[in-house]
């Protein structure tokens, strides 16, 4: 059902009226439930944006991986794809080996303890960040 916010021009008070359908709001006659006016001004209301999945990843929002906490490993390897088509550039052999392993339903900490990652990188750059 259709609401819409307006401000009763005699009354001053702003008054939401709410419609069956979107044809009965282009037919039906505006008038204040307070005072009876028909001198209502619409308003424009709040609206709800609809995020997609690009600004999803690039939000600071970490929710959205609470639900690959407990996800099986194929679902976590398309997730991880979508991601990385999203990110829009390649990203690299090593990244697109573990996601075929993880869609093939390997476990994904048999494909880390695999990786071949030099020791000096790790204690150079625990984290793996590049400079």
């Amino acid at each position: 059902m259709p609401s819409y916010d307006y401000r009763c021009e005699d009354c001053q008070r702003k008054v939401v009226l709410t419609f069956r359908t979107y044809a009965e709001y282009d037919t039906a006659p505006k008038v204040c439930p307070r005072c009876n006016g028909a001198r209502l001004t619409r308003l424009i209301s709040r609206v709800a944006i609809a995020k997609s999945e690009a600004s999803r990843f690039s939000s600071e929002d970490d929710s959205v991986l609470d639900d690959l906490a407990d996800a099986d490993p194929a679902t976590l390897g398309r997730y991880m794809r979508r991601m990385g088509q999203e990110m829009g550039e390649d990203m690299g052999q090593e990244f697109n080996e573990v996601v075929e392993r993880l869609e093939h339903g390997e476990d994904p900490e048999s494909i880390e303890a695999s990786l071949e990652i030099p020791e000096e990188s790790v204690a150079s750059n625990p984290l793996g960040l590049d400079d």
